[in-house]
């Protein structure tokens, strides 16, 4: 597969996911349902009726009857098991976007031009009559056009792309950011789960299940929504969102952070250590009393590697508290709240435990901020919900310098 069919391939299986994802969102009452690669792509279920759709995506393709023939004689046949075995009636729908040539389809289609163009074909040079080899007469095929729905002036990609994140926004009383990177990131994940499932009936969600399971306070590390991005966008969009105010406000910003032990490289941790206090701090000579610097507390690392990373930064003289006065002292809260300034060279405020962490997030009286970085599930919701609390997920620690 060439580099552009490549690329054409990717946007087809997320216009169809989008396509699924819209189509869900604008069912008429939370118990309706859609169904994915089940009779057809995805199959629209409500209260009276089902609805089985072809969904295609061929921006640099032209339209012509050849395209869509084999998909309107694979409707024809199930429109003929189905009905003799007594079966309640589906609905077809052949929804489609073409580079152009739009123009060669007139509809609504008749017989004529239904046996003609789309069930009439050549196989070895012998001619084929779909319709007559499943002896199906003028009267079934006009049955079957009347349940038949073509559509091929679908959307373009990035146009039906902002109708889902309308319908998000809509659902969710949300802004477009939230939308795209909390819902639609969610429920892309979502959708692709479902249309890897074994059996079709876990291949199928309610309107109201889909709500449910694509609602999450975190911003989680999709790698098929963060493709669609692209990583650089992906990390620039999220650094736009949170991490650009160029007036910092004296709040008390708590960033915590999630390693892997196993593959940890302390050179990294201290990067990003670095780097969350060189950007979130202000204690110059003129920011007096509005001075402050950012607390920071690293999940998931070992006691004795949280030991060698405070030597490291004390031999560095590098200012840090961790609210331990002395040696076997207790966590004391007023000591690791103590103001960074110019003076004193604090430029960091190091946080031991969650049960630490917890108990400071409490305590303190300014506003507070909370930044979580999680690898897998969150660890830690503070227990005043006032409290400003962003949640985001990364795949690695050095992510992070990149978002932030």
């Amino acid at each position: 597969m060439t580099g552009r069919n490549a690329v054409d391939t990717i946007r087809g299986y997320f216009y169809q996911f989008d396509y699924s994802i819209l189509r869900v969102l604008r069912l008429p009452d939370p118990s309706s349902s859609i169904a994915v690669e089940c009779i057809e792509d995805i199959d629209i279920r409500n209260a009276t009726e089902v609805m089985a759709v072809q969904c295609k995506y061929y921006s640099g393709t032209e339209y012509n009857h050849s395209v869509i023939k084999p998909a309107i004689r694979h409707m024809l046949s199930h429109f003929k098991t189905i009905r003799d075995e007594g079966k309640p009636a589906v609905r077809y729908s052949l929804y489609g976007h073409y580079s152009a040539g739009q123009h060669k389809l007139t509809l609504p289609i008749d017989v004529a031009f239904l046996k003609q163009h789309f069930l009439t074909y050549s196989e070895r040079k012998v001619e084929r009559r779909h319709h007559d080899e499943l002896g199906l007469s003028d009267a079934d095929l006009a049955d079957f056009l009347s349940v038949l729905d073509v559509d091929i002036n679908a959307a373009g990609f990035e146009d039906q792309f902002a109708q889902v994140i309308r319908e998000l926004q809509t659902a969710h009383s949300c802004t477009p950011f939230t939308a795209e990177y909390f819902y639609y990131n969610n429920a892309l994940a979502l959708m692709r789960e479902l249309s890897i499932q074994p059996l079709p009936a876990n291949r199928t969600i309610t309107k109201r299940a889909f709500l449910e399971r694509s609602d999450t306070s975190s911003v989680l590390f999709n790698e098929w929504f963060v493709r669609k991005k692209g990583e650089k966008a992906h990390f620039a969009a999220l650094r736009k969102e949170y991490f650009t105010d160029l007036n910092l406000s004296p709040f008390e910003r708590f960033f915590l952070v999630e390693v892997d032990s196993g593959t940890l490289v302390r050179s990294d941790l201290k990067d990003v250590l670095h780097m969350l206090s060189r950007k979130w701090s202000k204690t110059t000579k003129r920011d007096g009393n509005s001075s402050f610097c950012p607390y920071v507390y690293v999940h998931g690392l070992p006691a004795d590697e949280l030991v060698g990373l405070k030597k490291e930064l004390a031999t560095e003289e590098f200012g840090f508290i961790d609210g331990y006065d002395f040696h076997g002292a207790d966590f004391n809260v007023k000591s690791i709240a103590k103001p960074a300034t110019y003076q004193n060279g604090i430029k960091l405020k190091v946080l031991n435990s969650i049960a630490d962490l917890a108990a400071t997030v409490g305590a303190v009286t300014r506003t507070r901020e909370v930044y979580q970085f999680h690898l897998g599930s969150s660890y830690f919701d503070p227990a005043n919900t006032a409290v400003k609390h962003t949640k985001i997920q990364i795949k690695k620690l050095t992510d992070i310098r990149e978002i932030i």
